[in-house]
């Protein structure tokens, strides 16, 4: 049973929710309904919930100004939104979960199903922080990545590069890992800093302080850290050779 707090400054839209979780997802227990982001706080903090459903556009304090006043951050967390294209983004930095308003059964159900996976790892902490620094940085070092077995944090400079497969992307580190990654190269080209990541090829992604060698052609080819050879696209060759300072 995941213990759960709602917050959300609209009482029809707490009472939404409410019906929602109760009817379709049983394994939810709502334990607090608050409609302001002070009385929010006092219920995390009291009740230390094991799932946390925030809005993010409330009056007085929103929902990332909360959670940088928490001192209990241990639980899953669900954003609840109409619409923020930047706050969305960095959610996504961090594998949090979002739901948009207004909230549909499936996408809820789904939500809900990886809170209950990630509860028994109790990842949310460090999730939070992660967030936060994207938020107050702009630019965070690290990105979490959900896989099969979890979530990794990894850090950004670790990246020699990233490729395409089909709606998967593998993730190649300098550590010699690599992550089979359940997100498009789409999603991670808008998350990742155009410096230092390049996309040299409609599938591949590559992290220019890796880049060992340039190989002329008509695209070209650039051999990587630990041997690997890539193509160069030739649509993306003049892209790529500004981006070397070349």
């Amino acid at each position: 049973m995941l213990r759960a707090v709602l917050i959300d400054d609209d009482q029809s839209n707490l009472s939404a929710l409410s019906e929602k979780l109760s009817k379709h997802c049983p394994q939810v227990e709502i334990i607090g309904r608050c409609d302001n982001a002070h009385e929010g706080i006092e219920t995390i903090e009291r009740e230390k919930p094991a799932l946390v459903f925030l809005d993010i556009e409330m009056p007085v304090m929103n929902g990332f100004v909360l959670l940088q006043q928490l001192k209990y951050r241990n639980f899953g967390l669900i954003f609840v939104t109409a619409y923020d294209h930047y706050a969305i983004k960095a959610i996504k930095y961090s594998a949090l979960d979002y739901l948009v308003k207004p909230v549909e059964i499936d996408d809820l159900k789904a939500a809900i199903a990886k809170a209950e996976a990630n509860n028994e790892n109790r990842n949310g902490q460090l999730q939070v922080e992660l967030l936060l620094e994207h938020l107050n940085k702009k630019q965070p070092k690290r990105i979490t990545i959900p896989t099969s077995d979890g979530l990794h944090f990894i850090n950004i400079d670790n990246i020699i590069y990233l490729e395409a497969s089909n709606n998967y992307t593998q993730i190649y580190l300098a550590t010699d890992q690599k992550f089979l990654v359940c997100r498009t190269l789409k999603e991670f080209e808008e998350m990742l800093p155009s410096d230092p990541f390049v996309r040299i090829h409609h599938s591949i992604i590559v992290n220019k302080h890796y880049v060992e060698k340039y190989i002329r052609g008509d695209g070209g080819q650039v051999v990587m850290l630990h041997g690997r050879v890539l193509d160069v696209s030739k649509r993306r060759k003049t892209e790529f050779l500004k981006a070397i300072g070349y």
